[in-house]
């Protein structure tokens, strides 16, 4: 029986998942974020986004709120402070080196692209 109001039928192809124990939300994905404040996260699990990907971790006015983070020392200390919110983040390496080492090391560090 369907109640009143109910627009969703769960059908064959339907997986349902177990969630008794947990916390299950539905979440959005934001893959153009600017790393500028932890503010963002905040305001973000607000409006139902639980994931972002985006870069700008630098330590100077020039690499704030780029899509580049500049290299493999900022990648690991925006994945330690990361750990301290509930949030999925990738963090984006900065990728216009002329050799394929400085990239490589990013990557090693924990960039996502």
């Amino acid at each position: 029986d369907i109640p009143p109001g109910v627009t969703i039928v769960i059908g064959p192809g339907t997986d349902v998942i177990a969630g008794e124990g947990k916390i299950v939300t539905a979440g959005g994905f934001d893959s153009h974020i600017h790393f500028i404040c932890p503010q963002q996260i905040d305001d973000a699990l607000m409006s139902g986004v639980t994931t972002l990907l985006g870069g700008g971790t630098g330590p100077s006015h020039g690499t704030f709120a780029t899509t580049c983070t500049p290299g493999p020392w900022h990648i690991h200390s925006m994945l330690a402070a990361a750990e301290a919110f509930p949030m999925n983040l990738g963090f984006l390496g900065k990728g216009n080196a002329s050799l394929a080492l400085p990239l490589v090391e990013q990557v090693r560090a924990g960039a996502i692209g």
